[in-house]
């Protein structure tokens, strides 16, 4: 634990947030990037969909009075889909329509000044679910569990609920990076060629991570440009700018913690 001294970037999302720290993971990738800059906050939780992340999100993000003790999160990356785009006999299944609403909820929850989550200085990107490999996935969990189940995904079904982070996005004004759409077209639209991108025809490899990575920073680098890591100065000084005087006395007024400049 650490003091209150650098600002941060927020990962809230479901299994493959979860696991962004592999080492070739999203969260690995961002946390290389803005090393000094920004802290990557990892808030995944493997299984979940928007349904229940709101609850814990009431819980672990703070409320207007308590801000001012925590750091800044400078971004906040809402990263679901993969679950809420279930077939419905799966318990993570939740219809289209409420998805939608639940998305659209954290846009609120951060951007209105009566809600306890009031935020504005944190800058909010939705990001789509990477497409799927129903049958593959299908084999990997019967694997698990000892039986072979009904496949509980399907490939028009991520693309359905990709479409609606798209659609949120637009009428939220929030920034959104297209996982599904650019993972898709890596793939050479077709579903055979998903195979480098997914470990078990859901979760993520690292090249699957990379096109996720990319997207992001694409989207930072056009919404925010100013928080981009090529953007950001580090948050204490690289050490050749330390002024050190010839009798060595120690002053070290540079050392002082930078704020972000947004």
């Amino acid at each position: 634990m650490t003091a209150n001294v650098q600002d941060a970037i927020v990962l809230l999302g479901d299994s493959l947030t979860e696991f962004a720290f592999a080492p070739e993971g999203l969260g690995t990738k961002l946390a290389d990037a803005y090393v000094r800059k920004l802290d990557v906050v990892n808030r995944g939780l493997s299984g979940y969909n928007t349904d229940w992340i709101i609850p814990v999100f009431e819980q672990i993000w703070p409320k207007q009075h308590e801000q001012q003790h925590h750091p800044t999160a400078r971004v906040l990356v809402v990263w679901f889909g993969a679950n809420d785009a279930a077939l419905p006999q799966s318990k993570q299944h939740v219809p289209l329509a409420r998805y939608e609403t639940n998305l659209a909820w954290f846009a609120h929850a951060l951007r209105s000044p009566e809600s306890a989550y009031y935020s504005p200085q944190t800058r909010l990107v939705y990001m789509t679910p990477p497409p799927v490999q129903a049958v593959r996935w299908a084999a990997a969990l019967g694997e698990r569990v000892g039986t072979l189940e009904a496949p509980d995904r399907d490939l028009e079904q991520s693309r359905v609920y990709a479409e609606a982070v798209k659609k949120v996005g637009g009428s939220e004004n929030v920034p959104v990076a297209d996982v599904w759409g650019n993972i898709w077209e890596a793939a050479g639209r077709e579903e055979g060629g998903l195979a480098p991108f997914l470990v078990d025809g859901l979760h993520l490899t690292g090249k699957g991570y990379k096109v996720v990575y990319d997207a992001l920073i694409a989207t930072i680098a056009e919404s925010f440009p100013e928080l981009h890591y090529d953007r950001l100065q580090p948050t204490f000084p690289i050490w050749s700018d330390i002024v050190v005087g010839i009798d060595q006395q120690r002053d070290y007024r540079e050392l002082t913690k930078k704020k972000v400049q947004v």
